[in-house]
């Protein structure tokens, strides 16, 4: 028997998921407990579980038994059938090895120079002393050190042109409708669906285009971008990853790492906003401590994939004293994990100092997920958002321009819902030791 959950209509229950998906769940669990019952529209019965005696149970379950990937089906038109996060069993671990040396925390390092640059550019155009969105700012920004360090994209036409067609590529996912495979199937070729269509070939022959051109160049294998790592991977029987793999990885490298990334960096902007002596002790920390209890403390309180991947039930099995049969839908639901006041006291205050002296739980802070299927972009992410957090932390203070925050879905992730709209101020950042008023000085 299931765990017990709301009564209401399949249809409403699948409107309050999509449109309030926090505050839903928040509510169920207020009247049901940990782990309840959802039932969506097309979907098999839904149980969302949030003890971490049974997410631990969950990620640890034999590959063979709960399947991740086929619960992230609905994805498929963006990031192809090859996708690491739509495998299951031995091609998932085969693919999930062949890329994860291209995010290895060192190789990561070695674009620390480009993720900087590009970085400082970014800011650079940031105006002062009224309002601004930053979210859309920082979409463009993530999107830009994917495209140059993930894809590999040198400055030119080619990196416009898949600039502009990856975008509205993800804008498509916008919609719930978008993204349901009998809405695809009956309106291909039509309006919104047509011009996706049109878009995924553009950068579909782009990405072809641009392997070609990388294994005809002699230098390609001194390049640090992801790209050069997967052109040299070989399967285990030795033979090279087909250009359709590379380029399922690639979108799936851009789905998983450029919306979620800018969110979570929107999300901690507003935060800071609201509280000043957060964003002076930020500006005082030295040893990065404080910055990075701050980043983990930004992924609890506002989650951006409120979810781990959903696990579809392969083999009976039973997590904590429930037995599933094959068919449920297991939903690991980090959101509330977070929120539990069990494992966070005072859950819903920004409070970074609670992560100084206490590392994130495995199985209780789950912004990446966890077990065999944690985010192979992990430390791509936490990288960027250290190095635009401390340097925005340099130059500027933060000011909110509204009342409170508000939230919305994007696609599989909740965004700030007024763009993260704040007012920033130039910080006065000290001169450098060998100039003063622009002259050379002898130090």
């Amino acid at each position: 028997m299931l765990p017990p959950g709301s009564r209401m209509p399949a249809l409403v229950q699948t409107i309050g998921w999509w449109s309030r998906p926090t505050v839903y769940v928040e509510r169920l669990r207020a009247r049901y407990g940990k782990r309840f019952t959802m039932r969506l529209l097309g979907q098999p019965p839904v149980v969302v579980l949030s003890d971490p005696d049974e997410l631990r149970e969950v990620f640890t379950a034999p590959p063979e038994v709960l399947h991740p990937g086929e619960g992230a089906r609905l994805l498929e038109p963006i990031v192809g059938a090859n996708s690491v996060i739509l495998l299951d069993e031995g091609p998932h671990l085969e693919q999930r090895r062949l890329m994860l040396p291209a995010f290895h925390g060192e190789r990561m390092q070695r674009l620390t120079g480009l993720m900087t640059e590009l970085t400082e550019r970014e800011l650079d155009s940031w105006p002062v002393g009224h309002p601004v969105e930053l979210h859309p700012r920082l979409q463009g920004l993530t999107m830009e050190i994917i495209l140059r360090a993930v894809f590999g994209l040198d400055e030119g036409e080619r990196l416009d042109r898949l600039r502009d067609k990856l975008t509205a590529i993800l804008s498509f996912g916008d919609s719930p409708v978008s993204l349901l495979p009998v809405a695809q199937k009956l309106l291909s070729g039509r309006g919104r669906f047509g011009r996706f269509e049109a878009d995924r070939k553009v950068v579909d022959d782009e990405l072809y285009a641009l392997m070609a051109d990388r294994r005809a160049d002699p230098n390609a294998a001194d390049r640090d971008d992801v790209l050069a790592m997967l052109l040299a991977a070989t399967h285990g029987d030795g033979t090279p990853m087909a250009d359709e793999e590379i380029r399922d990885e690639l979108l799936t490298a851009l789905v998983a790492g450029h919306e979620t990334t800018a969110s979570s960096l929107a999300f901690a902007f507003e935060l800071l906003a609201r509280a000043p002596h957060v964003q002076e002790r930020l500006a005082a920390d030295e040893d990065g401590r404080y910055l990075e209890a701050l980043i983990h403390e930004v992924m609890r309180l506002r989650p951006v994939l409120p979810n781990a991947e959903p696990r579809l039930v392969k083999q009976e099995i039973t997590i904590g004293q429930t037995t599933y049969e094959p068919g449920t839908v297991l939903i690991l639901a980090a959101a509330l994990v977070h929120t539990d006041p069990t494992i966070y006291p005072e859950p819903k205050a920004f409070r970074p100092e609670r992560f100084l002296d206490n590392k994130p739980g495995t199985y209780t802070w789950l912004p990446f997920g966890g077990g065999r299927r944690r985010c192979l972009g992990a430390s791509f992410a936490l990288l960027e958002m250290r190095l635009v957090l401390r340097a925005a932390a340099e130059r500027f203070t933060v000011e909110a321009t509204g009342p409170r925050e508000t939230t919305k879905r994007r696609m599989i992730t909740i965004t700030p819902g007024d763009g993260a709209r704040v007012q920033l101020t130039a910080r006065e950042r000290p001169v450098a030791p060998a100039e003063a008023d622009g002259v050379l000085v002898a130090p």
